[in-house]
């Protein structure tokens, strides 16, 4: 009889197991709505994240930066992040201001606030996000074609990334921010060049699990590799950041190269987004799905496509979009109802498009 219950036992782990690794996070993109999300005319807008208030209208934390930069690397040296205010998911936005803006060479974040990722916890707004400094003149309209990727603004802006947060009790600020980051650079590690791209979860019990973005130093001392997704943890969002694992969850070596990876959870656990680098997983630059028990281990899912760059709009029209990334995926009452990007016009690559916006497209 022991015998028996010990085989019961065992067949449910099984089941369960492979149950766990055949799951399906189940978004179904609808269609997009002309019109919505956030545009800006003389800024490059790019990255949102949305809360819903408790004035019942949703907020928006978006990345811009001044048109007479380069699209890149002008972000790495003058993105700010700014809020907008809609009565609906779909938008549009309407700019309300800025809620973390350039402060002062000094700071760690002084000069650009980049990748926002907002949520709440009992009567505190945290507000994830990247920072960078450097210490030369800011740049105008008249040196804007001095900004290259070898110029001295992107190396010094490229090398202090970095993963802070903020803080208000208002989705309208003010914004506390911090004097250090939250998660900085390990020297011999995945991330001993930069960290960036945080993605937190917050639980019930207020403990984060945080994903992000790494970059190592190659053996050279002077170059950098491809991005690694880690994982770090902290018991509280204002708590330490402690990294899980010595080496990365995802990378080219380990299910493919991904970044922009953004987490939701529902009754089935933990569910991430990401975009696929290489078309490895998926599609290239489309959308891979992964999920997870815990938020430290995580599998593909059986069907890992999330989305491709091919848009369907409520005009009629179908488009290619240039770039589409940063997914980030509204949840409502548990349930996940409408998934925000970042997207350009034109035929792909950074230095192609004309315009950029924040675009939103309803779950089915």
């Amino acid at each position: 009889m022991m015998k028996m219950s010990r085989l019961i036992f065992l067949t449910l782990i099984i089941c369960s197991m492979s149950a766990f690794g055949q799951e399906n996070s189940g978004l179904r993109l609808g269609v997009a709505p002309v019109g919505g999300g956030l545009e800006m005319e003389e800024y490059w807008v790019w990255g949102s994240s949305v809360i819903k208030g408790e004035d019942g209208k949703y907020h928006m934390y978006a990345s811009r930066w001044p048109k007479y930069l380069k699209f890149h690397p002008g972000w790495m040296v003058a993105s700010e992040i700014v809020h907008a205010i809609s009565d609906t998911p779909e938008g549009p936005y309407e700019f309300s201001d800025v809620a973390l803006g350039a402060r002062g060479a000094q700071y760690w974040d002084g000069r650009s606030c980049h990748n926002p990722k907002i949520v709440k916890h009992k009567d505190t707004y945290i507000l994830y996000y990247m920072g960078s400094t450097h210490p030369f003149e800011e740049l105008t309209e008249k040196t804007a074609d001095q900004l290259t990727l070898s110029s001295k603004w992107c190396i010094a802006g490229r090398w202090g990334k970095r993963v802070g947060i903020a803080t208000s009790k208002s989705p309208n600020g003010p914004w506390k921010r911090l004097d250090a980051p939250i998660l900085d650079v390990k020297p011999n590690s995945f991330y001993s060049f930069l960290t960036s791209n945080p993605s937190p979860l917050m639980k019930e019990d207020g403990s984060v699990v945080l994903l992000f973005k790494g970059r190592s130093y190659r053996e050279d001392g002077l170059t950098h590799t491809d991005q690694f997704i880690g994982v770090a943890t902290a018991p509280s969002y204002d708590g330490k950041y402690t990294v899980v694992e010595d080496e990365p969850l995802f990378s080219s070596e380990k299910f493919g190269e991904v970044e922009d990876p953004h987490l939701w959870s529902d009754d089935k656990g933990f569910h991430m987004v990401a975009k696929d680098m290489t078309g490895a997983i998926g599609n290239f630059h489309g959308g891979i799905l992964a999920h997870s028990t815990d938020g430290i281990e995580w599998v593909l899912d059986k069907n890992p496509i999330a989305y491709t760059r091919t848009v369907t709009w409520d005009d009629g029209k179908t488009i290619q979009q240039g770039q589409l990334e940063r997914p980030f995926v509204l949840v409502e009452n548990g349930k996940p109802t409408h998934m925000f990007f970042a997207t350009m016009d034109g035929p792909g690559g950074f230095g192609n498009g004309t315009k950029t916006w924040n675009m939103v497209i309803p779950l089915k």
